[in-house]
């Protein structure tokens, strides 16, 4: 079976976007971890183009950098052509021409910069219904209930394709049809080559249009038609916030479904999000709430949630992380964190390690077994093997100027509330009582502790803050002390005097 691939695929990314209202370029907005441009140069990419162009006027520095990015991170080559002051799809897909062999023969793709949910095996069936049939030129269309604002497919009494017309120039019966050009097309190179330079801008726009190719290939006697495509998200572009959000979501749905079909548990699929980048490996449990931003990877047995968000963050196998935000952190195989645990990056948990209740960790190795239950603060430390941090502890790193380090030893127990103020480190077996703070480096096997007298000054309450409800509670208590020390004194009398 032939394998169909485009010799080269264009993605329009010229416009402005203005409904957006917005200083971030329209086709850099993102879905799904991505951008917009992201999500279509990805699947321009994957239809095995020999060469890939990207067009570009708007803030032009901004989105080739952009462009840029996502090269590297798909590790292909993707060129940039620049539109000049013609308006029009058509002077677009003639200014990508520039950065193409002259030679150059075969299919050309051209698609958007804003139609996030295409893929490329639908960029691949119609590059290879266009190559089937011989075709000039092959349009994707879709049926819609409501086509306003799109351009229409006009077919001529036989069903076959004739011209595409804009909804600024159609007639009231061409606005009429539900047929709709959803602007992707598959060229025959050489087609495109010649019809470009008589395109003009005779119309209501003034502006050189791409569909105008149609007619003219016609004209010349080749064979033109539309593949109409069932699903209508592919085609959907993203022209405010409002498209955006709805696209958002549709791809959010189709990301989360996959995963249950590839054997991820996701109990409520309305309160997930999961990025596109995200890899989840089977009998993995997604909770309500949870959102999966960025590169997470979470493997077999873990379970995620309730209401937690990780970003770039590892989940080893059968971890649980209940209720934690995290970011570029990583989580050991049987560890658990949480509830309301703040892993930030640099935190590394170890293999049935603990991060509890009320715990922020950053720069933070905590190794194999070892635990920081509940209420502190680890920054910038290692804590070694099968240690247990006590509750309330902090790990005191910052100077005001610069950061320090902590080591703790293996097997270490410390003691609520203790302050260890960095650089320090303690040894291995090392112990320290509650409210300790350690300011000096701790041998192994030694018990380090910060003693002072206990001070009471009896009547204090009642001497410097009279007349307050805590004032009158002593007052009370006091009263009731001495009624049951006089009883009591009572008592003891009368006993002695019947003896």
């Amino acid at each position: 079976m032939t394998q169909h691939r485009p010799a080269a695929v264009i993605v329009l990314a010229a416009g402005q976007g203005t409904r957006m209202k917005s200083s971030t370029p329209k086709v850099m907005h993102p879905i799904g971890g991505r951008s917009l441009l992201h999500h279509a140069i990805s699947a321009a990419a994957r239809s095995g183009p020999e060469h890939l162009v990207v067009v570009l006027r708007h803030a032009r520095e901004q989105v080739a950098e952009h462009v840029a990015g996502i090269s590297e991170v798909l590790d292909r080559s993707v060129l940039v052509a620049d539109q000049d002051d013609v308006p029009g799809t058509g002077r677009a897909a003639e200014c990508a021409l520039t950065q193409l062999p002259d030679d150059l023969t075969g299919t050309v793709v051209v698609t958007y910069g804003d139609v996030p949910l295409l893929t490329s095996a639908t960029l691949g069936h119609l590059v290879a219904f266009h190559e089937d049939n011989g075709h000039a030129v092959t349009v994707l269309s879709a049926e819609v209930s409501r086509p306003r604002g799109y351009g229409r497919i006009v077919r001529d009494a036989a069903g076959a394709l004739e011209r595409i017309v804009e909804e600024k120039d159609a007639s009231e019966d061409e606005k009429a049809i539900t047929e709709i050009n959803s602007g992707i097309y598959a060229f025959d190179a050489a087609v495109l080559r010649d019809a470009l330079p008589r395109v003009t801008t005779d119309n209501a726009q003034n502006e050189k249009y791409l569909t105008d190719v149609i007619g003219i290939a016609r004209g010349d006697g080749g064979a033109v038609s539309a593949l109409t495509t069932e699903d209508v998200w592919q085609v959907e572009g993203a022209n405010d916030r409002v498209q955006l959000a709805t696209l958002g979501k549709e791809l959010n749905r189709r990301i989360v479904e996959d995963w249950m079909r590839a054997g991820v548990t996701v109990v409520d699929p309305d309160t997930t999000w999961i990025d596109a980048d995200v890899t989840l490996a089977e009998d993995v449990t997604i909770l309500p709430g949870v959102q999966l931003h960025g590169a997470c990877d979470v493997a077999t047995g873990a379970v995620v949630g309730p209401d937690t968000t990780l970003t770039d963050t590892e989940v080893h196998a059968y971890a649980q992380v209940v209720r934690t935000h995290g970011n570029l952190a990583v989580v050991g195989e049987n560890a658990t964190v949480g509830p309301f645990a703040y892993l930030r990056p640099g935190t590394v948990l170890g293999i049935e390690g603990k991060i509890g209740a009320f715990v922020e960790t950053k720069n933070a190795r905590i190794g194999t077994g070892s635990k920081v239950p509940h209420l502190s603060y680890v920054g910038d430390a290692t804590i070694g093997e099968h240690s247990n941090i006590g509750a309330s502890s902090v790990f005191v790193n910052y100077d005001g100027v610069n950061k320090h380090h902590t080591t703790i030893g293996s097997h270490v127990r410390t003691g609520s509330d203790t302050m260890f103020v960095a650089p320090v480190t303690v040894g291995d077996g090392a112990y320290s009582g509650a409210g300790t703070v350690i300011r000096k480096d701790v041998p192994a096997g030694a018990l380090a502790q910060t003693y002072a007298p206990q001070r009471i000054t009896e009547g204090w309450v009642l001497d410097k803050r009279p007349g307050t409800p805590a004032a009158e509670a002593a007052r009370a208590a006091l009263e009731a002390e001495d009624t049951a020390r006089t009883a009591q004194n009572g008592s003891a009398q009368k006993d002695t005097e019947d003896k």
